[in-house]
């Protein structure tokens, strides 16, 4: 009777419970963020960690566990991609018009496969997705990455998330507003050849260039965070300047649509200037890790002084 009397008032009280758990879940996520902000990480050499990794089997436990976490991260960044891209197939047949706006509109083009209609469509909608997704891929890097930062540079690195997203998306616009429209006079106008053109050969054209050209204007997001972590030296991507260039130049030659010199350019000048504007970061991002590196030894002489 007890048992019975138990279950009816479980059955009774868990609607209350099921919104209650629902009211307080945001406050729950906001308060265990705000102590992932506030909590400062075990500092060890990476020589020591090393060591401990061959020797001490709670630090191998400990490196498999992140292992599993980065696992997660990753899981969770598949599923956002996911969601993205499903929300974007309600607006991708107007994008699809949008993009071939320069050549006259959907019309212009012609699709000469069976199945190249709906693979077209969804490349233009997994870039959308990517897109749409960005600022949350870039937080799973950042929440991933922010277990190793102290309190104060876990909150000032919370900027990556917009800029990288600004970033990104600068190139998509850079690419579809000056690059497309003058690379494309130049291929449908080299010789008196008729112009037809394939949905798939198009849009993968497209979507392609403005993925590259995207992650390109990353770069100097890129050189900042390997800089402040001591990977790479402003010095040597001063000295090295030359040798970029020419890198960039046959990253711009390969991405390049065309071998003409004009398009190659539009590629290779904002490349070479986001190249600069890394290398000015990189120097900013090494005089922060100085003063962070002494304020710690600071802090640890001070702890070293007896009262």
């Amino acid at each position: 009777m007890i048992k019975i009397f138990k279950n009816v008032f479980r059955a009774a009280v868990f609607p209350f419970i099921l919104v209650y758990k629902i009211i307080i879940f945001p406050y729950r996520v906001i308060k265990g963020f705000l102590l992932f902000l506030n909590t400062e990480p075990e500092d060890h050499p990476l020589s020591e960690t090393v060591v401990r990794l061959t020797t001490d089997a709670e630090a191998r436990q400990a490196f498999w566990l992140q292992v599993e976490d980065l696992r997660f991260h990753l899981l969770r960044i598949l599923i956002g991609i996911a969601i993205a891209v499903s929300a974007s197939f309600y607006f991708t047949i107007s994008l699809m018009d949008y993009l071939a706006k320069p050549i006259g509109g959907l019309t212009q083009l012609q699709a000469i496969e069976v199945t190249e209609e709906i693979g077209v469509y969804m490349r233009v909608a997994l870039t959308s997705g990517i897109t749409l997704a960005l600022p949350y891929i870039v937080f799973e890097v950042w929440y991933f990455v922010a277990t190793g930062l102290r309190a104060r540079e876990k909150k000032l690195s919370l900027l990556a998330i917009p800029l990288a997203t600004l970033l990104f998306v600068g190139g998509v616009v850079f690419t579809h507003r000056i690059l497309i429209p003058a690379a494309l006079p130049f291929l449908g106008g080299f010789t008196q050849i008729a112009q037809f053109w394939t949905a798939k050969e198009y849009f993968g054209f497209i979507t392609g260039l403005m993925l590259w050209i995207g992650l390109f204007f990353e770069f100097p997001l890129a050189v900042f965070v390997l800089a402040y972590l001591g990977i790479i030296e402003p010095k040597v991507l001063l000295q090295q300047w030359r040798l970029a260039i020419v890198v960039i130049a046959l990253l711009a030659a390969a991405v390049t649509p065309t071998v003409d010199p004009v398009n190659m350019s539009l590629v290779m000048l904002p490349m070479v200037l986001l190249y600069f504007v890394g290398l000015l970061l990189s120097y900013i991002a090494v005089a922060v890790r100085r003063r962070r590196n002494l304020e710690t030894e600071n802090s640890k002489e001070q702890e070293q002084v007896p009262p």
